[in-house]
């Protein structure tokens, strides 16, 4: 009977395979340039690790990054939804993080407020789902945190989506 850990083992080597055999990435393949339409599935959202649904988030984004080599690319996002952020690679992941003033109110009637932390992870991926470079196709997750303390609680409300960006031109 397989166990928990011998599953464990079997996907991080199938994981470890498949990036070994992933052709090599070239700077200009690394590069996202042009435009995207990012898709936050609020079907199977979490909050704080527990599913709960949201609504969908869809924008188009326009992406402009250089890169020096392989593995040192930044940017910037410009997002329809009004906002802009920087993008960068940190092993072989897309990451864009931004902030999100007055993201949730607090309960406790004083008005006060909690900025959010949010931050978009993904990775071209092919149609099975794995890694596949110079797919125009990436998937991760989008997540959003508060702050610890905030509104006089020692906890934080964190939301995670998966997240899809397809590219449109």
């Amino acid at each position: 009977m397989p166990t928990v850990g011998g599953a464990l083992v079997a996907a991080a080597v199938a994981a470890v395979t498949v990036v070994a055999l992933a052709p090599p990435a070239h700077a200009a393949d690394a590069a996202l340039n042009g435009r995207y339409l990012a898709t936050s599935n609020g079907d199977f959202a979490m909050t704080n690790d527990v599913y709960r649904d949201l609504p969908s988030v869809r924008s188009t984004w326009t992406i402009a990054m250089t890169c020096i080599d392989d593995v040192n690319c930044s940017g910037t996002v410009d997002s329809d939804a009004g906002w802009s952020a920087d993008i960068v690679i940190t092993n072989s992941e897309y990451i864009v993080k931004r902030e999100l003033p007055d993201w949730q109110r607090c309960a406790d009637g004083t008005g006060r407020t909690v900025t959010g932390h949010q931050s978009y992870r993904f990775f071209p991926v092919g149609d099975e789902g794995f890694l596949l470079p110079g797919s125009r196709v990436f998937a991760g997750f989008d997540k959003t945190s508060g702050e610890s303390g905030a509104c006089s609680l020692n906890e934080m409300t964190e939301i995670e989506m998966p997240f899809r960006l397809d590219k449109l031109d």
